[in-house]
């Protein structure tokens, strides 16, 4: 074991865990506490900060976050992210809340956690403070004060405060005289005065002093001074407190630095106050440990090679932690064990040691704090004795506490005891024996506040024990001790026995604790039901304890001691799920409640919060208490229903109403009739609702029978009438007729019979007549609707009712007067009745209708007064009028005149009333109406074709035409003939004539057409110089008679020439439409037909030429061009000077290769134009007769010509010469080097692709080169390629698949030195070393690496079988897994352990180590306890121990166990021992056994039991005491005669019966020494009889002689102490009751039992 007074721990390698080597630095890394780094880096532009949580295996969070600096909460999952210098966001990593957002005025150069929830922050100018708690999201920082001048031009590293937060300091370094300086601005809110001091770091602390009763505030700075490199460490105490009498002392003290460390300085500072030590580090990571109080320097040491750039407390601030260069974060603090021990021997210090020891109460002084205490116990001198018993953690014991209160104090003096109590409560805290020793006195003399106070301080520590004491005496006071000692059982107790049930549920979820719930309750409801109550339903409603809860059993407690409301109350909060397995619980509260609080029961059924209860129990219960609703709920047998249903005087109706649609059909039938049965007048009511609602379900039928059954008409009445409106039953309908009779419910019979669609009117009209009604509009309203009007007036008439005939045709239905009367007619009634009742429905009444009835019966004059007074009225209708002009036809008054003048009768109907009478009337009302289907048939009929024939001309409409003149009238000839000889002569309107015309047309009457046009035109009338009829003549003729065309053409003058000749073209009459054409002057139009339609070129170059037009002749260019006579066309353009069609000209003429005729034309265009076309042609015909001089010419003058669209084709039709002029003409660089390559002038070519810079040049250019093997001008290219990562793959191939490989790789090598080069040169370069120059891959990748993209040269390396470079690769990429896995896989021969040992540490994947293990013991097993001892750290020990230990290697591992062993695990613990007894070496097993306990302790116990050594038999025994197994573990020590060992394990057991069996053992053996041995160890276990008889009985007097003499000399001391404390409390007890503060009596010691 180590002697070095400090622990030093690698707390983890942030480089491991994948933390960027770029980010370790101080702006980059934050370390506010031990237990986050947290790390801002920066990947592809993105911003991301990574959280290493040190408490949880290291492990990495990292969050998507911009800005340039994040900050951990020292404890919190709490980060803070600065943007911008001035934008700051905190947020909560774990609630997902913003707590704070703010923008400050400047931009902050350092910020750090002061405390818990403070943040300080500093500025350029300023410095300032935030809490960060507040609940204020926005709230900026306060100002705390100006920064200090001194600061100016310093990098801020710190900024700490006091605990008060009423200093701060804030720390700066800068260079100066080549070293770095420190600067402290110190600064004092409460002065608000700053002060300027030299030195790196600074920190505030407490301490108490010897003789102060609270601490001092110190302030510790450290420093080098730039100018001497001496350091120096000061304190000195800050705002001193006049109150207390010792001030601190201010102290300077040297701190060391090597020779070599010249620009070392310090960089951080820490105090842990529990030791009162200081720790300084510096940058160079030495540590530097300084005595608080004394300023002595403890130890130097260097923890870190690497510098160190940042640092923290550690451990509870009991300690330090920093980050090196190398990603290491590394702890140091204390060795409790060894500092003490240190301090007196390395530094010989004792004074010191006894203080460090006192202060943090460490182990190492213990012989000297008990020396002093003996001594100062043994002087009398009490008060120093109590303080050394205090300072000591040894010390403070029972035994102590029992000597303290066995010595008498002086009178008048203070009891050593309540000396010691006093300088502990001063010091600090007491521990759990000593607050039970002083907590029984102090609540006997009823000085509870005192207690109070201690507690509040903080000054006692609790326990289950304490809290008994307390308890009699402040149920208050126990429940606070049993919160701090996590007594959880009786801290519930005590709240409810404070009624303070609202804190035992919150308090049990929060420490996990399960309470006996049912207890609890039942203590409550005997004081508090309602409480009671209350609080299960709150551990009801928690999911947590619900499902801890009995509810049955808790419930019983409510109901046995008859609180129902509250136990209603819990069981209808804990049945709300209504669940089936609840049932018993549902029945059970309804009965209770049932039975004592009825009205419960009915809301809780009427809410129908249950549904698996017992029913029928609970129907019965509630029918007895008279909840007959709840009852028939829940009954199911029909008796049950019978019998409680009669009660509805009980029951709501509506509730009844809806409860029948719960029964099925023969139930509710069944209870129907049981409220017939049971006063039926009462429940008529009821019944009729019901039948009403449920009459779909039951059915009408049925319903209708039931009420006939118990004759209740009325009944029957209201049920139907619910019924007649909806129901599609005839029988219903009729059923209610019948009863509404029966009830002389005439007015409803009226409306239904009015309204209903559904009755049998047939049934309906025989019942209404055979019951005779005294109302008989019911039998009118029947055969009104359903026509049984004859049949009603026969049988109104017969019974002399002609009252209701009157009331029928005057009230009823007046449209029905003439079917009325023409039933009267048939019986022959009285005229006068029958003029009267017209009389009385005047202007009520269809005329057309009566006229109709009346016409039937030949009585027609019969209505002439009738029409004639309607007239008189003012009456225009129309029937009467038609009435009128029958009677005037029929009398011969006058009919045609009437029919000629009145315009308002029906032209129809009267016509076809005269057709039979006088055809030529129909004809007068036919032609008046226009009814034209009449007129044609009765003018066809009887010849009168002249009278159709005006009547057509007259009409003129088109669709009449068409039908008179289809093919299918027979009378189409005759009607034909009187058009041309009657109608047309007699018409001077030309619309009618063209409407005739046209209908000719349209219905195939071509001759007779023809044969109408000539009457009209060729003779002399109106319409000879129509043009219209003109030109339908030529077009008819065109049609019909194309022969007489001509003839027409020299005859008529007066048509359209542009609308006749198209419609000769048409028809092939070419000629004819040429003399129409040129006889109109239009030359254009004749020389069109000519070409298009004659067809003829030749007649048309005579015309041309005849008339002589330059329009003409651009015409026949135009004609001559289409056909294909080139030479032609080109002549007449050049003739009519016209260019405009140049486009068809030049394109048609290059595609017939009539370049020579081309060229005159393209000359003369040029004069006019200015086209590209035109010039670009020109070029081309040059270029295609070989004319390159004319091309210059033309070049070297203006032309508008497209060269470079003129240089492609050139250049596609393989005429390179003259495209390089065009390419040259205008400076078209990439094209005239494509074009150069061609005419193979490789060097200019390249010249003019530079000029070019154009990347498709390039790469033609290169091709050309390296097809010809210019690999010089192909490398000039290829370095113009390669910079574009984009060609290099085609320009690899081209070079690869040629087979130039070292051209190839000259390229790239040359390429490497241009400014423009980039990863993807670097790259190709080391794939084509690794397939083609092996040797120079490795040199390249060292250069090289972090240009080249590693994945894709691995797969190159890889494939070439390179493994060294491979895992070169493989740890650039941060690949460490593969590289360790290529190492051990494919580099055996050349296997460098220390680099591979650098490698694994590196891996993320930890089951490599132990393929890597497997790997070492194969081959290189010498190597193998190093490598892991580099592997521990993150090796899984068991798991590797069990690999060598199934492989049988464990001695391969020896060094690696023994190293591994403070771990004290199990697998290593078995390992260890398994290679011990193997190599026989109990010496180390014993060593093991005893300092490592985890391990199968009983199973090696008897492994070693049977081992040949007495040693590993030994062994094995005292496994078997340390567990207790003292049978076995003595027989192994008798059989080997381990009498020692033997007296021991009997005197450790602490069993009487063990102890005396083992001397009775000795006594049976004869082993007299053992067994005064055993009774001189033991003798406090064995009782004095027994060692009286056994010593009587083998004659041992004389050996126990000492043994008794002890026993009685105990004996006689403890009488004497009985008697004198029995004497001193009766003196003493004036003074207790006088109230002396805390007197503090011997009172009872522990005895220890040495015989009786």
């Amino acid at each position: 074991m180590s002697d070095l007074p400090i622990d030093f721990t690698e707390l983890a390698d942030l480089i491991s865990l994948g933390i960027s080597p770029q980010s370790l630095d101080f702006r980059s890394t934050t370390f506010e506490s031990d237990r986050y780094v947290t790390v801002r880096e920066t990947q592809d532009g993105n911003n991301s900060v990574a959280i290493v949580d040190l408490a949880n295996n290291n492990h990495v969070t990292r969050k998507n976050m911009g800005g340039d600096s994040a900050i951990m909460h020292p404890s919190q999952m709490v980060i803070s992210v600065r943007a911008n210098g001035t934008i700051v966001q905190i947020f909560n990593l774990d609630t997902k809340t913003k707590l704070k957002s703010f923008t400050l005025d400047e931009p902050v150069l350092f910020w750090k956690w002061l405390d818990e929830k403070h943040l300080g922050f500093v500025t350029a100018r300023t410095i300032q403070i935030c809490d960060v708690f507040d609940n204020n999201v926005s709230s900026k920082p306060q100002l705390l004060t100006q920064r200090h001048a001194s600061l100016n031009n310093t990098q801020i590293i710190n900024f700490v405060s006091n605990k008060k937060l009423d200093w701060f300091a804030v720390v700066g370094i800068l260079q100066e005289n080549g070293r770095i300086a420190g600067k402290i601005q110190l600064y004092s809110r409460t002065r608000n005065i700053s002060q300027a001091i030299d030195g790196h770091v600074a920190i505030f602390s407490n301490i108490l002093l010897d003789g102060n009763t609270s601490p001092v505030q110190i302030f510790v700075t450290g420093n080098r001074n730039v100018t001497t490199g001496s350091g120096e460490l000061r304190i000195i105490e800050i705002d001193h407190d006049g109150s207390l009498p010792v001030q601190y002392q201010k102290k300077s003290v040297d701190i060391f630095f090597p020779p070599d460390a010249t620009n070392d300085f310090p960089i951080a500072i820490q105090i842990s106050e529990k030791y009162g030590v200081i720790y300084l580090l510096t940058k160079y990571g030495f540590i530097h440990l300084y005595e608080l109080e004394t300023g002595t320097n403890l130890f130097v040491n260097r923890i870190t090679a690497e510098s160190v750039f940042t640092a923290t407390s550690y451990d509870d601030k009991n300690g330090i932690a920093c980050i090196n260069k190398k990603g290491q974060v590394l702890a140091v603090e204390i060795s409790t064990s060894q500092i003490v021990s240190y301090i007196l021997n390395k530094l010989s210090n004792v004074s010191l040691a006894l203080t460090v020891a006192s202060r943090g109460g460490l182990p190492g002084a213990d012989d000297l704090f008990q020396k002093q205490f003996d001594s100062f116990l043994n002087q009398g001198d009490y008060a120093n004795a109590a303080k050394i018993a205090a300072s000591s953690t040894q010390l403070r014991n029972q035994n102590t506490i029992n000597r303290l209160k066995n010595v008498q104090a002086a009178p008048g003096a203070i009891s050593p005891i309540l000396l010691y109590f006093s300088t502990l409560l001063d010091k600090g805290k007491l521990n759990k024996d000593e607050t039970i020793e002083l907590a029984r006195p102090v609540l006997q003399q009823d000085r509870k506040q005192l207690f109070e106070k201690w507690l509040k301080e903080d000054k006692l520590e609790c326990s289950e024990e304490l809290g008994d004491i307390v308890k009699p005496f402040d149920t208050t006071l126990a429940l606070a001790c049993y919160l701090r000692c996590n007594a959880h059982g009786k801290v519930v107790t005590c709240l409810a026995e404070l009624q303070q049930f609202d804190k035992i549920l919150p308090y049990c979820q929060k420490v996990s604790y399960q309470a006996n719930y049912l207890v609890l309750i039942s203590s409550l409801i005997r004081t508090n039901p309602d409480k009671a109550s209350e609080f299960a339903i709150s551990l009801l409603q928690n999911p947590e304890t619900s499902s801890q809860l009995e509810i049955e059993k808790i419930a019983d407690l409510f109901f046995s001691q008859n609180h129902i409301q509250q136990g209603t109350s819990l069981l209808l909060d804990a049945l709300k799920g209504d669940t089936p397995d609840q049932g018993h619980l549902q029945t059970r509260v309804l009965e209770v409640n049932l039975l004592h609080a009825p009205q419960v029961a009915d809301a809780i059924l009427g809410n129908h919060i249950f549904s698996h209860y017992d029913k029928p129990t609970i129907a019965s219960l509630a029918e007895k208490a008279g909840l007959y609703q709840r009852a028939l709920e829940n009954y199911t047998d029909i008796k049950d229903i019978k019998r409680c249903i009669v009660h509805t005087n009980a029951l709501p109706i509506d509730w009844l109403v809806a409860f029948f649609g719960k029964l099925n059909i023969e139930q509710t039938f069944a209870c129907l009739k049981t409220l017939m049965d049971n006063n039926q007048q009462a429940n008529i009511q009821i019944v009729v609702q019901v039948a009403t609602k449920f009459s779909d379900l039951i059915g009408p039928a049925t319903l209708i029978k039931l009420f006939d059954e118990y004759k209740a008409t009325e009944g029957l009445y209201y049920y139907l009438a619910s019924l007649v409106n909806l129901t599609e039953d005839k029988d219903v309908v009729y059923k209610y007729i019948e009863a509404a009779a029966k009830m002389k419910q005439y007015k409803e019979i009226e409306r239904v019979v009015k309204d209903n669609t559904v009755y049998d009117p047939e049934r309906v009209k025989n019942f209404l007549k055979d019951a005779q009604l005294e109302d008989q509009i019911p039998l009118i309203i029947v055969c009104d609707r359903f026509n049984f009007v004859h049949e009603l007036i026969l049988y109104l008439y017969k019974s002399h009712n002609m009252k209701f005939i009157e009331a029928y045709v005057q009230q009823i239905n007046p449209s029905k007067t003439p079917q009325v009367l023409g039933a009267l007619l048939d019986v022959d009634c009285d005229e006068t009745f029958i003029k009267n009742l017209l009389q009385s429905v005047l202007g009520q009444v269809s005329i057309n209708e009566l006229t109709s009835e009346v016409e039937k019966r030949n009585r027609l004059k019969l209505l002439l007064p009738f029409l004639e007074q309607t007239l008189a009225q003012g009456s225009q209708d129309q029937g009467v009028y038609n009435a009128l002009a029958k009677i005037y036809i029929d009398s011969n008054n006058a009919p045609e005149k009437f029919l000629k003048e009145n315009n308002n009768y029906d032209t129809v109907d009267v016509g076809r009333y005269c057709e039979k009478r006088d055809p030529y009337l129909a004809y007068i009302a036919y032609e008046k109406g226009s009814n034209d289907e009449d007129l044609i048939r009765i003018t066809n009929e009887n010849s009168m074709y002249k009278y159709q024939a005006r009547y057509l001309l007259k009409r003129s409409d088109p669709e009449l035409w068409n039908s008179v003149l289809n093919a299918d009238n027979s009378h189409r000839k005759q009607l034909v003939e009187s058009v041309i000889a009657v109608g047309i002569p007699e018409l001077t309107d030309p619309e009618p004539v063209s409407l005739a015309v046209q209908a000719f047309m349209n219905n195939g009457l071509r001759l007779e057409l023809i044969e109408l046009l000539e009457k009209i035109i060729l003779e002399p009338s109106p319409f000879s110089d129509n043009v219209a009829l003109q030109g339908l003549l030529l077009l008819s003729a065109i049609k019909y008679e194309p022969t007489k065309v001509a003839s027409y053409i020299d005859k008529l003058e007066n048509y359209d020439a542009d609308e006749i000749a198209p419609l000769c073209i048409e028809h092939g009459l070419n000629e004819e439409a040429f003399e129409i054409y040129d006889k109109d002057g239009a030359h254009g139009k004749a020389l069109k037909v000519l070409v298009e339609n004659v067809m003829s070129l030749d007649r048309a170059q005579d015309y041309v030429e005849k008339v002589n037009e330059p329009d003409l002749w651009s015409q026949l260019g135009t004609a001559q061009l289409d056909g294909l006579r080139i030479p032609d066309a080109l002549g007449s353009y050049i003739k009519a000077q016209d260019p405009s069609n140049y486009e068809n000209v030049i394109d048609i003429t290059q595609q017939s290769g009539n370049i020579d005729d081309l060229i005159p034309y393209l000359i003369m265009a040029r004069k006019s134009l200015k086209e590209p076309k035109i010039d670009g042609s020109l070029i081309l015909a040059y270029a295609a007769l070989g004319k390159i001089h004319e091309i210059e010419n033309l070049l070297s003058g203006s032309n508008v010509a497209n060269l470079e669209a003129v240089g492609d084709k050139l250049f596609d039709a393989k005429n390179y010469k003259a495209a390089k002029l065009c390419y040259s003409s205008i400076s078209n660089y990439s094209k005239l080097a494509s074009t150069l390559v061609y005419l193979d002038d490789y060097q200019t070519a390249v010249d003019t692709a530079r000029k070019a810079s154009n990347i498709r040049v390039w790469k033609l250019v290169n091709d050309a080169c390296i097809d010809k093997k210019e690999f010089r001008l192909a490398q000039i290219c290829g370095l113009n390629l390669i910079v574009h990562a984009e060609e290099l793959d085609e320009l690899v191939d081209k070079y690869e698949s040629k087979g130039y490989f070292e051209e190839l790789i000259s390229l790239f090598e040359a390429g490497l030195g241009l400014e423009r080069a980039h990863m993807g040169m670097f790259t190709e370069l080391a794939i084509l070393y690794s397939k083609y120059e092996p040797a120079k891959t490795y040199e390249h990748l060292k250069l090289f690496w972090s240009r080249i993209n590693i994945p894709k040269v691995i797969r190159a390396i890889e494939q070439a079988h390179l493994w060294t470079e491979l895992v070169f690769l493989y740890a650039h990429y941060d690949e460490w897994d593969n590289a360790a896995l290529t190492m051990i896989e494919k580099s055996a021969k050349n296997f460098d352990h220390t680099y591979f040992k650098e490698v694994i540490v590196k891996v993320s994947n930890l089951e490599i180590y132990y393929r890597v293990i497997n790997f070492y013991v194969t081959e290189h097993p010498s190597l193998l306890i190093d490598l892991l001892i580099v592997l521990t750290p993150r090796l899984n020990i068991p798991r590797t121990v069990k690999i060598f230990s199934k492989s049988d290697n464990l001695p391969l591992i020896k060094p690696f166990l023994i190293n591994v062993l403070p771990t004290n695990n199990s697998v290593v613990n078995q390992a260890y021992h398994d290679l011990m007894i193997e190599e026989e070496d109990y010496k180390a097993l014993q060593a093991a056994v005893d300092s490592y306990d985890k391990f199968d302790q009983l199973e090696l116990a008897a492994r070693l039991e049977s081992h040949e050594l007495i040693f590993f038999k030994k062994i094995a025994a005292l496994l078997y005491r340390r567990n207790k197994k003292w049978s076995k573990s003595l027989a192994i020590l008798k059989e080997e005669m381990l009498w020692k060992d033997a007296i021991e394990t009997g005197a450790i057991s602490k069993d009487t019966k063990v102890v005396e069996d083992l001397l009775s053992y000795f006594v049976e053996i004869n082993n007299k020494e053992a067994f005064v041995a055993l009774l001189y160890t033991a003798y406090n276990l064995i009782s004095y009889e027994f060692v009286l008889e056994i010593s009587w009985l083998h004659s041992l007097g004389d050996y126990i002689k000492p043994y008794e003499i002890s026993i009685k000399k105990e004996q006689n001391d403890t009488l004497q102490k009985i008697a004198k404390q029995m004497a001193e409390k009766s003196d003493n007890m004036e003074e207790e009751n006088a109230g002396n503060p805390l007197m503090l009596t011997n009172g009872a010691m522990g005895l220890q039992q040495t015989g009786f």
